[in-house]
């Protein structure tokens, strides 16, 4: 199980990082080895060393490529949406059941408190998840959707926090009501606001 004939270096890649994300979400870290990886995806260990240096940069790799699918279809559905409607669609989602890749992150969590060699990957990870998040907030300032005076890290890390919380904390541990958490983010939101801003409704639109 070399390179498969007629499949690009790219599609390779692509390749590894789903069967990864499959092996990671069904057998955990622990349990899962490289050669397991490389046999979902039809190619020889060799062939995945060639395009990434450890398990564990693998699986950040997948937790990374996962995430970003999942900003991507939120984007493409609503490419105009503001920063504070983007916020709440996100966050209306985070106490629903997700599928077995949504939990890659409990997986890496767990991890990286055990091994340095995961720690190394997910602190990259989540410096980059906060950078963006503190951008989008930015964003959201200029536009004066959010308050100027918010610091843009701290409310980025509040978010992270209710990200990767809410995937530790899950419905069969314990369930909201839809409707109870978005009125609750659209509070919280709207506590963001600058001081002369109109309120929002529970959807997050202006009344």
């Amino acid at each position: 199980m070399g390179r498969i004939a007629g499949v690009t270096a790219a599609e390779t890649r692509e390749r590894l990082l789903r069967a990864a994300a499959d092996v990671f979400a069904r057998r955990g870290y622990d349990g899962t080895r490289v050669a397991d990886i490389a046999a979902e995806a039809g190619v020889s260990n060799g062939a995945l060393y060639a395009h990434f240096d450890s398990k564990a940069e693998l699986m950040v790799a997948a937790l990374r490529t996962h995430g970003r699918q999942l900003m991507a279809e939120l984007f493409d559905a609503d490419p105009g949406q503001p920063i504070t409607g983007l916020l709440l669609e996100v966050g209306r989602k985070l106490p629903r059941r997700r599928d077995a890749r949504g939990y890659l992150v409990v997986e890496a969590l767990v991890s990286a408190r055990r091994d340095e060699d995961v720690a190394r990957p997910m602190r990259d990870y989540t410096g980059e998840k906060a950078d963006w998040l503190a951008e989008l907030v930015r964003i959201g300032q200029a536009g004066g959707e959010l308050d100027p005076g918010l610091s843009p890290t701290a409310l980025a890390h509040f978010c992270l926090l209710l990200g990767m919380g809410s995937a530790l904390v899950t419905p069969d541990l314990h369930g909201v009501d839809d409707d109870e958490w978005a009125a609750l983010l659209a509070r919280v939101v709207a506590a963001l606001a600058p001081n002369d801003a109109a309120p929002t409704t529970q959807t997050g639109e202006p009344q």
